[in-house]
């Protein structure tokens, strides 16, 4: 289910700081089991050497369309020809200009003029000063590569090299990771909008103190970056979680089960699937204080009374829209003992076709697990991997289910 897995990248470096972020793209896409072909201007080699990047990635990096290592001595069409894209990362604005002229007078615009456009995509991740990234000639510039068919993965927004603050930065490595995972990644749910919960929620006793639980929301937010990859519009409502949002994915931020409800209803009008991995809290103290509950000294214990909370799955998978086949929905169950058990029971409880089980809380907060998919038919289990990979093949999983279920 890795996209990036046996691909073979050409990672072209031009000059600029961010250059020392191209070391850690580097070691990613090697980890995301891709090979690295690094091909660098001669200004990039001012900001980090070739002895870095080799190192890295394992092979010799090239620099000069004059190589004498190429027997052909033509670098330009054999790099190219063997890569499944070319990615720019840093791309200036001097390399972008270039590009939008199509000078080949280096390697570098040398190979990305040369590769067959119609099957080796080209990515460019820009970093520069944000004055320079705002200019008129710039903003054309990338117009007129975007026109010619590169995709421009955009700019970070934060502290410049110069000592400056503003749009320009270089995406971080894991984000152009994650960008081109999701270039790669099949379209399985292309035209989908998907509607994904995940975190706890958190129920007030007064302004400081609260109900919550273990979740870490990373579950959620793992398939939210899986559905995103593959072609969905996702909107994530996340309960209060310290997690960066998935690259394309638009987020909502709630605290209490009333909040995400509220904010899930508004959502689910539009939505084709709703993934309900949020460990919703089944009760909330009858009232909250207005102020904190002091201790007075006396040893008295505050009494709390407890009302239960809104069902969301439920009220969701009871809907029209759900109840007409419009709206797929897709139940978690976190359980600590009896897991098929407790999950068929539940699924058949909200009136969900397919439930996802997992044990807890020893997965709480960990980057891997292992879940069981619970339907009519019975149970099958997704051994153990990381959440990422678990997602992908639970979108994958999804995906069939609804060309089977809108194809009857």
């Amino acid at each position: 289910m890795n996209a990036l897995a046996g691909k073979h990248i050409v990672l072209g470096l031009s000059g600029g700081v961010a250059c020392y972020k191209a070391a850690e793209l580097a070691r990613l896409l090697i980890k995301a089991q891709a090979t690295v072909q690094v091909v660098m201007t001669e200004a990039a080699e001012q900001f980090i050497t070739a002895v870095t990047l080799q190192a890295l990635t394992g092979r010799p990096v090239y620099g000069s369309q004059w190589d004498a290592r190429e027997a052909n001595n033509m670098a330009h069409i054999n790099l190219s020809r063997e890569a499944d894209a070319v990615l720019i990362a840093p791309c200036s604005a001097d390399f972008i200009a270039r590009l939008a002229q199509g000078r080949a007078d280096e390697l570098l615009s040398l190979l990305c003029l040369a590769r067959p456009s119609d099957r080796v995509p080209l990515l460019l991740a820009p970093a520069m000063n944000r004055q320079m990234w705002a200019h008129p000639a710039t903003q054309r510039n990338l117009a007129q590569v975007q026109q010619d068919g590169a995709t421009v993965l955009g700019v970070g927004h934060g502290d410049q090299a110069c000592g400056e603050t503003g749009d320009g930065r270089m995406l971080e490595a894991a984000e152009i990771l994650e960008e081109l995972a999701a270039f790669f990644a099949p379209k399985l749910l292309a035209g989908q909008q998907v509607l994904i919960t995940a975190g706890p929620t958190f129920e007030a006793i007064d302004p400081v103190r609260g109900i919550t639980n273990l979740s870490s929301g990373k579950m959620g937010f793992a398939i939210a970056r899986a559905a995103r990859e593959a072609g969905a519009e996702v909107t994530l409502v996340a309960g209060p979680v310290h997690l960066p949002t998935p690259r394309g994915v638009r987020r909502l931020d709630v605290v209490s089960a009333q909040n995400m409800l509220e904010t899930v209803a508004g959502q689910a009008q539009a939505a084709t699937v709703f993934i309900a991995t949020a460990a919703v809290a089944d009760w909330r103290p009858a009232t909250s204080a207005d102020h904190k509950i002091k201790k007075d000294g006396s040893g008295a214990v505050p009494a709390l009374a407890f009302v239960e909370n809104p069902d969301i799955l439920a009220t969701v998978a009871q809907s029209p829209r759900a109840r007409s086949g419009q709206l797929y929905c897709v139940g978690f169950a976190a359980e600590s003992e009896n897991l098929l058990e407790h999950a068929s029971a539940k699924r058949q409880r909200k009136g969900v076709p397919l439930l996802v089980g997992n044990i807890g809380p020893a997965t709480f907060g960990q980057d891997d697990n292992a879940l069981l998919l619970v339907d009519a038919d019975g149970h099958r289990e997704l051994p153990r991997a990381s959440k990422v990979e678990l997602a992908r093949q639970l979108v994958a999983e999804i995906a069939r289910r609804l060309r089977h279920t809108r194809a009857a």
